[in-house]
């Protein structure tokens, strides 16, 4: 089946339907539709996959998908067209440009945490670059997956754009066909899979994996502000965002403060309990459930660290509560991998210099960020850290804006996408270059090299090429 769903793709590219601006551009007006129309039932999907608050589902996602779709769709005239490139004096008369052409049938394969956004956007973008998709939603979202294969047809070419819906086995029967490019979100074991699967036919990838994203705070930020930004950044989605900030470094001077006022900030979101809270959501199964209770502190072990607010769980309804920790240690399990939950450990830093050693003695993150007014802080932030993305006193901004990349390096992953990158992603730049027959200037360097040519040729091998 899954063979079969890559071969008529690969037909229907072959025959140049997904190449006309006009066929872009409408597939793009119908994804906005899609969203657009079907807002309640997604907001359906997401509650009983997420127990995912209306508002969180349309501002994180739907909104987010409707504005990447009108975004790339006004600028395809321009990204499309030939961009003049410079020539080198000795080809004169000569003349070069690049074309963005698209890559051809692209595999998305996206995670549950967010599952119309990670499936619609990096499809907004793929559409636009003029390819055929095959997207394959989580089976662990299972109520927008089948949402997503119900409406994609309805909407979408369907000769052109097709949803595989499955589990593993699905998986990896799509990445045993000679997709153009696949685009995984997911985590880091799932996608080495993706790539040594992708090997067997030199398929280019882009890997959005996650990792752990640092917090800095230090005491000439504003912490009230500081505590309420890093509040919604965490808890958003109960803290399954992959670019939430995973744990905080602060300094001594700041730390007991700091997880105070972010422990009043999840009362003024989420009330007392924000068990019965609307605008708090669930994990998504009783495994996840289970590994984040593992984490919670344990009284026989101090390195697990003291909690400030929440530590509060029902398995029965998935809930673990907003949950600040003070005096984990790194070596502490949470610190060990990706926390991916309402859990964020507050650790205490020196200063600035200690906290960015911290960071980069561990595996690159999608993102880190700095709450500090110091310019000489954030300057050694934006020098030092490696990361997918800085955000200085703003978590997951730039997950929202469609004139950002997004993307991850090292272990948090490879390529990125929103809005023109996102359409460089999944295009081939082509070079072109053309030269006229007459004059055939070339006859000044073709064989035999004697005479003028050698000294042409040594005086051509001191130039700079043009840039």
């Amino acid at each position: 089946m899954t063979n079969q769903t890559f071969e008529q793709l690969k037909k229907t590219y072959e025959s140049g339907r997904t190449r006309p601006l006009a066929w872009r551009r409408a597939q793009l007006n119908a994804l906005r539709r899609l969203v657009t129309e079907n807002r309640d039932a997604f907001v359906s999907s997401a509650m009983a996959d997420l127990g995912k608050p209306a508002a969180e589902t349309v501002l994180m996602e739907l909104n987010l998908v409707a504005g990447e779709a009108q975004f790339v769709r006004n600028r395809l005239s321009l990204w499309t067209a030939r961009h003049p490139k410079a020539m080198h004096w000795m080809l004169q008369p000569a003349a070069g440009w690049t074309i963005a052409e698209p890559k051809g049938v692209v595999l998305i394969i996206s995670p549950w945490n967010y599952p119309v956004l990670l499936a619609l956007e990096p499809m907004a973008d793929a559409l636009a670059a003029g390819n055929a998709v095959c997207l394959k939603p989580s089976e662990l979202s299972p109520n927008t997956s089948k949402l997503l294969a119900e409406l994609v047809p309805q909407y979408l070419d369907s000769e052109a754009v097709r949803v595989v819906e499955g589990g593993p086995k699905e998986t990896g029967e799509l990445l045993k066909c000679p997709f153009n490019h696949i685009f995984y979100t997911g985590g880091g074991h799932v996608g080495k899979i993706v790539m040594r699967a992708a090997a067997e036919h030199l398929t280019p990838v882009t890997l959005e994996l996650g990792g752990k994203s640092p917090c800095f705070v230090d005491r000439t930020a504003d912490i009230n502000v500081a505590a309420r930004r890093i509040a919604w950044g965490k808890f958003t989605n109960a803290g399954q965002t992959c670019v939430a900030p995973d744990y905080v470094l602060a300094t001594s001077d700041v730390i007991e403060p700091l997880a105070g006022k972010i422990a009043e900030a999840v009362t003024r979101f989420f009330g007392s309990d924000p068990q019965h809270s609307d605008s708090f959501g669930r994990i998504i199964n009783a495994r996840h459930f289970d590994r984040l209770t593992a984490l919670l502190p344990d009284p026989k072990s101090p390195a697990t660290g003291r909690t400030v607010c929440g530590g509060n769980t029902r398995r029965d309804d998935l809930y673990i509560a907003p949950t600040v920790l003070l005096g984990v240690k790194p070596d502490a399990l949470m610190m060990q991998e990706e926390i991916f939950g309402p859990i964020l450990p507050i650790l205490e830093v020196a200063d600035a210099k200690a906290a960015v050693e911290f960071i980069t003695a561990r595996p690159r993150p999608l993102a880190a960020y700095a709450f500090t007014g110091s310019k000489r802080v954030r300057r050694m932030f934006e020098r030092e850290v490696s990361c997918g993305a800085l955000g200085f006193n703003l978590p997951l901004g730039h997950l929202i804006s469609s004139w950002l990349p997004f993307g991850g390096v090292g272990a948090s992953g490879m390529g990125s996408y929103h809005g023109k990158a996102g359409f460089l992603e999944f295009s081939h730049v082509k070079t072109v270059v053309g030269k006229p027959a007459v004059p055939d200037t070339l006859s000044l360097v073709y064989p035999p090299y004697d005479g003028l040519k050698k000294i042409l040729i040594s005086a051509v091998s001191h130039t700079p090429r043009v840039r």
